[in-house]
């Protein structure tokens, strides 16, 4: 029986032939990651079980980011705890201040991650990895605490869901739009528990950043994991930034979907997901001039905080103005982006335009800090949820949406279509 490309991972990394949907097995993992939120949980978990050392020093990872900058003194209190923690076990991969970045933008570029791997994180987003062509999954911090101890994590391997990707973007359009237009098409519980797999002719014209972008979206469709078939773009990027040697997995021509969906980029219009699910997609064309009047703007995230992502924001912003009603706050992915994006002058001309540039940091994405919105607010975002409460005050509102459409809506002062502020490049 044919394999899709996560379960050939998985089959690998369980040491069996094949595996099929529904099977339960144990995996060797990769990496083992954690942030300030869930690592200290789960360093607690590890003392109970009276494990000395972590399996590989060189395979479990730390980032502080929700929080750090720490806000308060419960935040320094957490992140001081898994410090010690992490200088005592000699963890080698911790980032903090200084080092740090917002975590799934910071693992790749840091080459932690490479084609083939299988990886789990204590964060639902850790999903993003699948972009480079991986296996990774958000766990629990309790699962965390026994992959860092024994190297291993139990699974149930998942069927797949397969999007045949064809055409070519629009110059107003990212991945930002097409994984809004698939949660959208498919529902929040659309891909349950299930592979989303992504392939198909126009995967190559979909840049690394707008594939990490998709990956770690996946999990607001549901899924357990998103993947990326890998090609030159990926091996590339692997080369790139990682040390690690590349396994490439494809899937077999008989692999058996629950449902194949053919994607035409071409055909993508932004779009934007209303509160309070990224569901609740509409395109720019069906928001009317005016409609939605938006108090805050967000670009950032381990969602949309790369270069790409803040240039295309500084080619919109540019020498305009962020409206005087709006609140525009850009924050870079990691430290190598901000200083990459200092370099380029695209800090500069941000803020120029009225944009406050914060220090890597997940920030207002979960309402952390940084941007918390009061009652009765609106804020347009790059950033990945948009549920009740997400960025603040229950009676706010989040508007998901790509980093061009975000920039142009802060020039307005309202949700704008961003097509008549982009140049063709």
């Amino acid at each position: 029986m044919g394999m899709t490309m996560t379960q050939k991972i998985l089959a690998a990394h369980a040491g069996l032939k094949e595996v099929s949907a529904g099977q339960l097995i144990t995996c060797k993992l990769d990496l083992v990651h954690g942030n300030d939120i869930t690592t200290p949980v789960a360093v607690n978990v590890f003392k109970n079980i009276h494990v000395n050392e972590v399996f590989d020093k060189n395979k479990v990872s730390i980032v502080p980011d929700h929080f750090v900058p720490n806000k308060d003194i419960k935040s320094a209190e957490q992140c001081k705890y898994i410090r010690e923690f992490a200088k005592e076990k000699g963890i080698v991969n911790f980032f903090e201040v200084g080092q740090m970045g917002i975590e799934h933008a910071l693992l790749p570029e840091k080459g932690l991650v490479v084609s083939g791997d299988v990886v789990i994180g204590a964060d639902s987003h850790t999903c993003t990895y699948g972009a480079l062509g991986a296996f990774s999954t958000g766990v629990g911090s309790t699962d965390m605490a026994v992959g860092m101890a024994t190297g291993e994590a139990w699974f149930k391997v998942p069927s797949a869901i397969k999007f045949n990707l064809i055409g070519k973007l629009n110059k107003d359009c990212s991945g930002k739009d097409v994984i809004l237009h698939i949660i959208g098409m498919i529902g929040v519980d659309g891909a349950l528990y299930k592979s989303m797999e992504f392939d198909g002719p126009g995967l190559k014209n979909l840049t690394m950043d707008s594939r990490l972008c998709m990956a770690n979206m996946a999990i607001e469709a549901g899924a357990k994991n998103g993947i990326f078939a890998v090609d030159e773009l990926t091996l590339e990027y692997c080369k790139n930034h990682s040390k690690k040697t590349p396994v490439v997995y494809k899937a077999d021509a008989d692999a058996k979907y629950d449902a194949v969906y053919d994607i035409d980029l071409s055909k993508i219009r932004p779009t934007v997901a209303f509160p309070h699910l990224p569901e609740n997609t509409k395109t720019v064309d069906e928001i009317g001039a005016k409609e939605v009047k938006i108090d805050q703007v967000v670009i950032g995230s381990c969602t949309n905080g790369r270069m790409e992502d803040l240039r295309i924001a500084r080619d919109i912003l540019k020498g305009k103005k962020v409206d005087s009603t709006v609140r525009a706050i850009i924050i870079p992915g990691t430290q190598k982006i901000y200083l990459e994006a200092i370099a380029e002058g695209i800090i500069q001309d941000l803020v120029e335009a009225g944009c406050a540039v914060s220090t890597p940091t997940c920030g207002p994405c979960l309402g952390g800090y940084m941007g918390i919105l009061a009652a009765g607010e609106r804020c347009i975002s790059t950033t990945n949820r948009n549920f009740v409460g997400r960025m603040g005050h229950v009676d706010s509102e989040v508007y998901l949406a790509s980093p061009a459409t975000a920039a142009a809506s802060a020039i307005t002062g309202y949700i704008t279509n961003p097509d008549k502020y982009m140049e063709v490049k």
